[in-house]
């Protein structure tokens, strides 16, 4: 399955905030063995979201959105996707009494009609009921398209990811992704400066090629970052897939060069 990313948000396309849930997204689909080729980010508006979906079903398999599911008027994004999958919209009592409770809790004896949208939820759909805010997320499905539907607020998307969206899209895939790092010494360190990213890449050469592994460098301020990653049916498949193309690209770079190895987060 590949998947695309999907920010909705106003804010982020001014920069206003960062988009964290991205890399969140990415690191997190990496683990579960899953591609991601491509990220949007793209505003609180109807027409441009659905564009957006129309050009991320062109390439891939399953949709992740994040942002617009709050309780003001630019909170489109559930309302535009209901109408994107030809859902029905309904009202979902769990989540209501859940608003209408907290309402209450606060001093107001009637919930506004912002905080009511929030319980609208799309029929024939998988909710995803949110511990740590108000909205819930759900997961649309039509004619073989996937889209999961989070929260904006990392700390209330993160969660229900891990919770609730983990186990489905484990589902959907049939391997897992290792990495191993090989970090280099800065130049101020090394006893020679062969540590930048490009004499990296040269003593690299033909390993760089690699289709699996893969073997990438990334130039970082205190020096050069070797990345080795596997795709196997599980983790400790990846491991041994990985270790003749570790040991290769240490001999090459050089032990005297190498500050540590350790397997990515």
């Amino acid at each position: 399955m590949v998947v695309e990313i999907i920010s909705v948000g106003t804010e982020i396309l001014m920069g206003n905030i960062v988009n964290t849930n991205a890399q969140y997204l990415s690191k997190r689909l990496t683990h579960l063995g899953l591609d991601c080729h491509f990220q949007t980010v793209v505003g609180d508006n109807p027409a441009r979201i659905k564009s957006a979906l129309d050009v991320a079903y062109s390439r891939a398999d399953a949709v992740i959105m994040t942002g617009g599911l709050g309780p003001t008027k630019d909170d489109l994004t559930k309302e535009m996707l209901i109408e994107y999958f030809g859902k029905r919209p309904v009202v979902d009592e769990s989540v209501l009494k859940f608003l209408e409770e907290r309402s209450r809790a606060r001093g107001f004896d009637k919930l506004s009609d912002g905080m009511r949208k929030q319980a609208v939820v799309p029929a024939d759909s998988l909710i995803l009921y949110n511990h740590h805010g108000t909205a819930p997320g759900c997961v649309m499905e039509r004619d073989g398209n996937v889209c999961i539907l989070l929260p904006g607020p990392p700390h209330e998307m993160q969660p229900m990811f891990e919770e609730c969206c983990e186990l489905y899209l484990n589902g959907k895939s049939d391997r897992t992704f290792v990495s191993i790092i090989i970090k280099c010494l800065s130049k101020d360190d090394a006893p020679v400066s062969i540590v930048g990213e490009s004499p990296v890449a040269d003593r690299l050469a033909e390993i760089l090629d690699g289709i699996n592994p893969t073997v990438a460098t990334y130039a970082k301020p205190d020096g050069c970052i070797v990345r080795i990653t596997a795709a196997a049916p599980n983790h400790s498949a990846a491991l041994k897939l990985l270790e003749p193309t570790v040991a290769a690209c240490r001999e090459r770079i050089g032990e005297q060069y190498i500050r540590y190895v350790k397997e990515d987060d």
